[in-house]
């Protein structure tokens, strides 16, 4: 009767020890502040405004939560203008701040040289000051007799908005077109940062390679270039599009009340005519157009690297 030996056994060093429990829970403790920040601030309110949307009643008598779902199409039926003139401000600042950002983002990354970091300061400068004094200066700037008016008006450029219903009456000031400009100049960093970053990280032997191949800088540009920063487009144009939807200081210090967005809607239903259950609506409304409208163009994009 033959005896199986058992196998030898490993050596000490080769035995794999499995980490403790304590250490196992690292990762978990350090993830901690987080998740309760992101419950109490985020979490937390949004559960309060979803049940302040669904509540009737009025701030002398006290709010109840009565479960009545049709303040949300109230507030779509009466609001929708607003709605879409946010979604068309919102979407026309973006791609003028595409349009303006990606050629500035372009000069920074590979042309900027020692001056990069200069550039880029004078990026974020605006930061340095407080929202609302960079867009009560845009008053000033657009202001009627101004030089930017008077210059616009010569190149006959205010005489194409106001076809496009922009402008009226040769002045700029409380008209779509001064709402999407504040909305431009208040949102471009957000586009030239991402798009600044994406560019930078090109490896600049694929633009050696593709001149190597006989390409022209503009075939270059197309099939090496802008695939290469379609992160950073994305990530620019959500980064712009999501808060200028939800804008209101644009519209109320440079717009007229034909320019009111749903921002400003939402902040007088809040502040002025304290219905919370309309202002709590139209709030979820707004998030749930937006996610919409950025599932859809994440999808469409063709990108799943964001900056």
């Amino acid at each position: 009767m033959s005896v199986t030996k058992a196998p030898p056994a490993p050596p000490a060093e080769a035995v794999v020890r499995k980490p403790s429990t304590r250490r196992r829970l690292v990762p978990y403790w350090l993830l901690l502040p987080g998740i309760l920040w992101l419950v109490v601030f985020f979490a937390l309110p949004m559960v309060y405004q979803a049940s302040t949307s669904v509540q009737t009643g009025s701030l002398e008598k006290g709010f109840e939560v009565t479960w009545h779902f049709r303040t949300y199409w109230d507030a779509l039926a009466d609001y929708y203008p607003q709605f879409v003139r946010s979604l068309l401000y919102a979407g026309t600042a973006t791609l003028l701040c595409l349009l303006l950002g990606y050629p500035l983002a372009y000069l920074i990354a590979f042309k900027a040289g020692r001056w990069r970091n200069l550039v880029l300061v004078l990026v974020v400068a605006p930061f340095f000051t407080s929202f609302l004094i960079r867009t009560l200066a845009w008053k000033t700037i657009l202001a009627d007799g101004g030089a930017v008016v008077d210059v616009l008006d010569s190149l006959h450029v205010l005489d194409v908005t106001a076809w496009l219903g922009w402008t009226e009456n040769n002045r700029v000031l409380a008209t779509p077109l001064a709402v999407v400009c504040g909305l431009t100049y208040n949102f471009l960093p957000f586009m030239i940062l991402p798009l600044y970053t994406s560019l930078e990280r090109i490896d600049g032997r694929l633009h050696e390679a593709a001149g190597d191949l006989y390409a022209t800088p503009a075939t270059t540009f197309r099939k090496v270039t802008l695939p290469l920063s379609m992160p950073g487009v994305v990530s620019g144009t959500l980064l712009t599009f999501i808060p200028a939807s939800g804008d209101y200081v644009n519209a109320e210090l440079l717009g007229s009340t034909d320019t009111k967005m749903v921002g400003s809607v939402i902040q007088t239903q809040f502040l002025r005519v304290l219905d919370y259950p309309t202002a709590a609506a139209l709030s979820f409304i707004l998030m749930a157009v937006v996610l919409l409208v950025v599932t859809v163009y994440i999808r469409r994009s063709g990108t799943e690297d964001l900056v």
